[in-house]
């Protein structure tokens, strides 16, 4: 028992070793975007998701690799950080379509009942990877899914609270559908991940 634990944290923390860079590249590159979007006068925000318009569906992909300012980021940089390292520890292809999924899930509920305006930022992207590790741990436990849904509970459970109104320029919106996007890909990624492992 303690001899299977050992090797589990073993395990666990050499795959975090792994995909450290590269998760790291992927917030350099979403810094150096921004960075970009406010040299030219945040002309990009406009690539938001902005409800039941046709031009708005392009906020499905943008939205989330577009911030309204520094601060906006930097608070979104340690949950996407931290989130996005656990679910690439349970499996990198998973990691990839659960992305995906969570992305265009969450993209165009908000685009279909989201308040008018313009939704942008990664926050929906965070909350679905926080319901795809809360949820794993559910339906798959083992050390490794229990620590980081302990963790992400502790640390990043007040994206709960952030399901329902609060703010008027929080897009809860996008919090709640994150969160949902990410269940489902974790349904997705759990039951059908025999297929790409067959396969590949």
């Amino acid at each position: 028992m303690l001899a299977e634990l050992s090797t589990q944290i073993s395990d666990f923390i050499e795959v975090s070793k792994q995909y450290l860079p590269t998760m790291l590249v992927c917030l350099g590159a979403l810094w150096a975007f921004n960075v970009i979007n406010w040299l030219t006068g945040s002309k990009l925000n406009a690539l938001g998701i902005r409800p039941r318009r046709v031009g708005g569906l392009l906020g499905i992909v943008f939205a989330p690799i577009l911030h309204a300012n520094f601060t906006h980021l930097l608070f979104n940089t340690v949950p996407l950080l931290c989130l996005g390292l656990f679910v690439m520890s349970l499996g990198l292809t998973n990691f990839y379509i659960a992305t995906g999924i969570i992305t265009f899930l969450s993209g165009f509920t908000v685009w279909l009942i989201g308040r008018r305006g313009n939704h942008i930022g990664a926050s929906a992207l965070i909350a679905g990877y926080f319901g795809y590790v809360v949820g794993v741990a559910y339906v798959q436990p083992t050390f490794t899914t229990f620590f980081c849904a302990a963790v992400a509970l502790y640390y990043f459970g007040g994206i709960l609270l952030s399901l329902f109104p609060t703010e008027e320029t929080t897009s809860w919106e996008g919090h709640l559908t994150g969160f949902c996007a990410g269940l489902i890909a974790m349904y997705f990624c759990t039951h059908f991940s025999y297929l790409w492992v067959q396969y590949s």
